[in-house]
């Protein structure tokens, strides 16, 4: 899954894809380069964001989502809103990629149902302005999983098709550096949920975590151009570990990590 941020204020581009021209360019490239979906978000979930107006998430994705579906693309649009998430899949969008699970807004499940398409359940405590403010735990694992069995029983109970249901840890969404590894070295516990199996979607590509633990000896962490190499360890590790998807900025490379995590499943 390649990311196309149509944000000024991403964490992990700084608005390098934010007009309508230059995100459409962007989704083409990554598809090209090899990513099965290119993900479409218009409002930015960093650390500390403040929310955008429905008006203008619409605004900013709208002619990107049309025209990269139009180009033949499959699509995902990242979006914790129902009325943007319907006006993606009016145009073509197959997937919808919600970072809160369905919390930040009840009628998301609903539309996802009557939509008939796959829903990325994503584990999420709050919003971004005080994300880190929840980001107790106990045992981490246990509680991520626990949190996403409820959230995916209520989506389900809402109409959606188990079928359709992706889960994701949520690394860094409420969690600090130190709860990360654990989640991303128990992957294959957290797609199991009320003793059903559905595939998990990982998103660590460029995230603070990593940019923590390659920290320069004073403490400076590591430019998001330089966690690259790291995300595409990552990539393969949970390729390796039975990830369904993974989620980047920088598609080839995670492509190859993809290519080598399978021939290594295959072996084994």
């Amino acid at each position: 899954m390649g990311v196309v941020n149509v944000t000024p204020d991403s964490f992990s581009d700084g608005g390098q894809w934010y007009g309508a021209d230059a995100a459409i360019a962007h989704g083409l490239e990554l598809a090209a380069q090899g990513a099965d979906i290119v993900d479409v978000g218009g409002e930015s979930t960093r650390p500390g964001a403040q929310r955008i107006d429905e008006t203008e998430e619409l605004r900013r994705i709208g002619p990107v989502v049309t025209e990269l579906v139009r180009a033949g693309l499959t699509v995902s649009i990242d979006t914790m809103r129902a009325r943007v998430a319907e006006f993606a899949l009016d145009a073509g969008a197959q997937l919808v990629n919600d970072v809160s699970g369905g919390l930040a807004d009840p009628d998301m499940p609903r539309l996802v149902a009557a939509a008939g398409v796959s829903y990325v359940v994503v584990h999420w405590r709050g919003h971004s302005r005080d994300m880190y403010a929840r980001a107790l735990y106990a045992d981490v694992v246990a509680e991520v999983r626990d949190e996403l069995a409820k959230r995916v029983d209520a989506v389900m109970r809402a109409g959606v098709d188990p079928g359709h249901v992706v889960v994701d840890p949520g690394l860094g969404f409420g969690k600090r550096p130190e709860h990360n590894w654990p989640l991303l070295a128990r992957l294959a516990e957290l797609g199991t949920l009320a003793g059903e199996t559905f595939p998990v979607l990982v998103g660590a590509s460029r995230k603070g975590f990593i940019g923590r633990l390659l920290a320069a000896e004073d403490g400076t962490p590591r430019t998001l151009a330089d966690r690259d190499q790291a995300t595409v360890a990552i990539t393969a590790l949970a390729a390796a570990s039975g990830a369904w998807c993974v989620r980047v900025h920088q598609v080839p490379p995670n492509v190859d990590a993809v290519q080598v995590a399978a021939a290594w499943r295959r072996s084994r």
